[in-house]
């Protein structure tokens, strides 16, 4: 259940991120926010966080 709520909590911070840097076009935010989604992305597929 936790586990779930990190994910969502960092995928809607990259997804936000990249809107960010998109609308501004700034590359940092871009890259952090794809950078985000990389760690849900390897989170998800670990079996446990803790």
């Amino acid at each position: 259940m936790i586990r779930n709520l990190i994910l969502l909590a960092i995928v809607i911070i990259a997804i936000a991120m990249i809107y960010l840097g998109y609308t501004g076009s700034m590359l940092p935010p871009i890259l952090t926010g794809v950078g985000f989604l990389l760690i849900a992305y390897l989170l998800y597929k670990r079996n446990s966080i803790f």
